[in-house]
């Protein structure tokens, strides 16, 4: 119990290790990981901001804005939290097992869905003006706190997959809190950019399962080596753009 407070409060501390920083930060491969990252925030975050969205339209202009940028304060809290105990959670082997089924759940249901013909239902009608949430806490505090709430469920999904990809400390920090900027600043670049090349989702699901592929042979100590893995992105996205191509030439 104490070992394992001990490192917890070890990783902690080396979110201030100044020469991990500069390490990451001369390092190819981790800015590699880290744009993984950040693609695939960008990709599969573009519906939730629009979510965030709506949860807030009740609200005046103003408190519209104070109540998005409070949620993105404790997104980025949620996040350091979950790094810091997820990289000293994730040696665990099983664990890693559940990282993995979940994030395999997550393609498999995807695909499942879409051989349906069906999308996953992601619309929220906003906040209940007279839920539990509104009562306690008033329109404004109560929708930031739904806001919240909702955040730390968009968040298991990503945290989840940066452990795929990378375990190294300063890299899962800075893809998570690029990640939620992503979220908040650049969701409708995305959007737009998922309307017009539709098949880009269908990717971002793809690397997902590979994702969890790699982090279940990591149990067995088999480590997908990074050229291979980013390899492996480039080469999803390049196919993407061909399919993409051909389907709107006919």
């Amino acid at each position: 119990m104490i070992d394992g407070f001990q490192g917890i409060l070890h990783t902690y501390a080396q979110f201030f290790d100044w020469n991990m920083w500069a390490k990451v930060l001369t390092d190819p491969v981790s800015w590699g990981s880290i744009g993984t990252l950040v693609i695939l925030e960008g990709l599969l975050s573009a519906d939730n901001a629009l979510v965030l969205a709506v949860m807030v339209r009740h609200l005046p202009g103003t408190h519209r804005r104070k109540a998005l940028f409070y949620g993105l304060i404790g997104a980025y809290a949620f996040r350091f939290i979950a790094i810091g105990l997820g990289v000293y959670l994730i040696k665990i082997w099983w664990v890693k097992v559940i990282g993995a089924a979940y994030l395999a759940w997550l393609s498999i249901h995807y695909f499942m869905e879409k051989r349906k013909g069906a999308e996953v239902d992601q619309e929220i009608k906003g906040v209940n003006q007279q839920g539990i949430l509104i009562r306690l806490f008033g329109p404004f505090w109560g929708t930031v706190v739904a806001v919240e709430l909702m955040d730390v469920a968009f968040s298991v999904d990503s945290i989840l997959a940066a452990f795929g990809v990378s375990e190294e400390i300063w890299v899962l920090l800075i893809g998570g809190m690029l990640g939620v900027l992503m979220m908040r600043g650049v969701a409708g670049l995305f959007l737009r950019l998922i309307d017009r090349i539709p098949e880009l989702e269908t990717t971002a699901y793809i690397i997902i399962a590979f994702i969890s592929v790699k982090m279940l042979l990591s149990v067995f100590h088999i480590e997908i080596e990074h050229t291979y893995f980013f390899s492996f992105i480039i080469f999803s996205f390049v196919i993407t753009f061909i399919i993409h191509f051909f389907r709107k030439s006919k």
